[in-house]
């Protein structure tokens, strides 16, 4: 095992950083009792330190009736039990700094779970109604919602009470909307803020950004609505900027999940007084094409230069089909949630090819790399039983979608071991499929040519590229090429296998050079 490198002192580490994701629920199993915690987290910090990762990014940790995985959060002071306590989750702070890793965590500013203790009081008819969004219905007899908003999950984004008044809830029922006029809200969320910065995280990643402020009248959605009634509305900008200056503080950094089409919009929310980085749905979404990933880096690049923000570059999370499934599918191999099907045909060894390449694309741009946990294995998106299926997407959609949580079955680290060495003692939480343990880390750590092996090494020589700029190079059709710092990348994304340009040596490839030294089709190679 390599000797960890130590936590660089810069304070611009997340520009260029390798951040893991952490899906705590699903990454190890420290206690055997079927779910993932922050001791099986602490035990395998030695490998995430042999991966090379920068920081790790943990899905929400606190106390919650996992309604939604943890995105339904009643205390963010409280670890929930079934992941440990509030000084494990300080101890795993402190010990992955020691290796050089920081700590990112998770918050959910849009909602919290109706087991918080304000809604509780709210329904109560407690003063804290007023830090949500209740409203009589319409109709005769106030039996239809206050307004025609469609919920993320599916169905109305309204619930009534028995007191005939409905709450809003953009998600599930079990998450009603927090009302962000109201001053209590903010200043809650500055003092989470606060309490996690002064237990040592590096930052805080903001799901669902965009959603926080609602127009105060909350009107039927007009298709073509501007100002947007609940999305990106120009008074969260206000937010962010009082957020930043509670991050500079303590010198820490926002990541927030922002999802807009309109470039210029999205830019805003990175100005130097507002969130250091945001997600990069546009290159995560494309698909397996040329044309249309260069198209996407440099739509990203040229969104991002005006404010001086650094991308960031992600294939894959816990809400998305995992890489090689994706890619092994036919046709357009981009992701939206609506392409979550059963049963798709796939062909793993074609997606497993791209993933390669994929990765060794993704960790060449300049930017930040965000990796999900077990996409450094290979793993495939696994099909889950229909009575197993605990994400609300499912049952919202009436069956129809499988869900997320075929991305989120548990890892496999041990070969041969119960339930691939996930550290349980009985079955966990969700299924592993059959034969899953043919991936886990164990095995393919001895193996040069596993998935595993290939993240490691290109993590490693990732500094090749410097903090230079990228140049696109001439390239044949259905090939990228571009250089950056003292190396060239080429991806060859055609059908037909390509020469490369005049190289001293072959850094890393994702696959090996045919016999005439030509690079395969789906491969991607790294040169110096």
């Amino acid at each position: 095992m390599g000797q960890p490198t130590p936590a660089r002192n810069t304070s611009d580490w997340w520009r260029s950083g390798v951040i893991y994701q952490v899906y705590v629920r699903s990454f190890a199993d420290g206690d055997g009792d079927g779910t993932g915690d922050l001791a099986g987290v602490r035990a395998r910090l030695p490998y995430l330190a042999d991966l090379g990762v920068d920081a790790l990014w943990f899905t929400p940790w606190y106390l919650s009736p996992m309604k939604d995985g943890g995105y339904d959060v009643a205390d963010y002071r409280a670890i929930d039990p079934s992941f440990g306590t509030l000084a494990e989750a300080e101890k795993l702070i402190a010990e992955a700094r020691e290796l050089g890793i920081r700590t990112i965590v998770d918050v959910v500013p849009n909602h919290v779970s109706d087991q918080h203790p304000w809604f509780r009081a709210a329904l109560a008819g407690g003063p804290e109604r007023d830090l949500f969004h209740f409203r009589p219905g319409r109709g005769e007899h106030g039996e239809l919602p206050p307004n025609d908003w469609t919920s993320e999950f599916g169905g109305t984004a309204w619930t009534r009470l028995p007191d005939g008044d409905w709450y809003l809830h953009l998600f599930a029922p079990e998450q009603p909307d927090l009302n962000w006029a109201h001053p209590a809200v903010r200043q809650e969320h500055e003092d989470i803020l606060r309490f996690w910065f002064e237990r040592g995280v590096a930052g805080v990643r903001i799901d669902s950004a965009a959603l926080l402020c609602k127009d105060p009248a909350l009107p039927d959605f007009t298709e073509g609505r501007d100002p947007h009634p609940y999305v990106d509305r120009d008074e969260l900008h206000d937010v962010y900027r009082s957020w930043r200056a509670i991050a500079d503080e303590y010198g820490g950094v926002f990541v927030g999940e922002v999802w807009l089409p309109d470039t210029e919009r999205f830019a805003r929310y990175l100005r130097p007084d507002e969130l250091h980085t945001a997600f990069n749905f546009s290159y995560l979404t494309c698909p397996w094409d040329a044309a249309r990933l260069r198209a996407s880096i440099d739509d990203t690049l040229a969104e991002h230069a005006p404010v001086g923000a650094p991308a960031t570059w992600v294939l894959c999370n816990h809400d998305v089909t995992r890489t090689v499934t994706r890619y092994g599918r036919a046709g357009d191999t981009g992701f939206d949630f609506a392409s979550k099907v059963f049963g798709t045909p796939t062909d793993l060894a074609l997606g497993t090819r791209r993933a390669r390449a994929a990765a060794l694309l993704s960790l060449a741009l300049p930017g930040a790399v965000y990796m999900y946990q077990g996409e450094e294995l290979g793993l495939p998106e696994a099909e889950i039983p229909l009575d197993r299926i605990e994400d609300p997407m499912h049952a919202r959609s009436g069956g129809v979608d499988p869900g997320r949580d075929g991305c989120r079955v548990p890892l496999p680290w041990a070969a041969g071991e119960p339930y691939a060495g996930f550290g349980s003692r009985q079955e966990p939480w969700l299924p592993q499929p059959a034969g899953w343990d043919a991936y886990a880390a164990d095995a393919q750590a001895g193996d040069p040519a596993s998935m595993l092996a290939l993240y490691r090494e290109a993590i490693r020589l990732r500094p090749v590229f410097g903090d230079g700029p990228l140049r696109w190079l001439p390239a044949p059709e259905g090939v990228l090429a571009f250089g950056r710092g003292d190396a060239v990348v080429v991806v060859n994304l055609s059908d037909a296998a390509v020469g490369l340009p005049p190289h001293e040596r072959v850094l890393l490839g994702s696959g090996a050079l045919d016999p005439d030294g030509r690079l395969p089709t789906d491969t991607a190679v790294w040169l110096a």
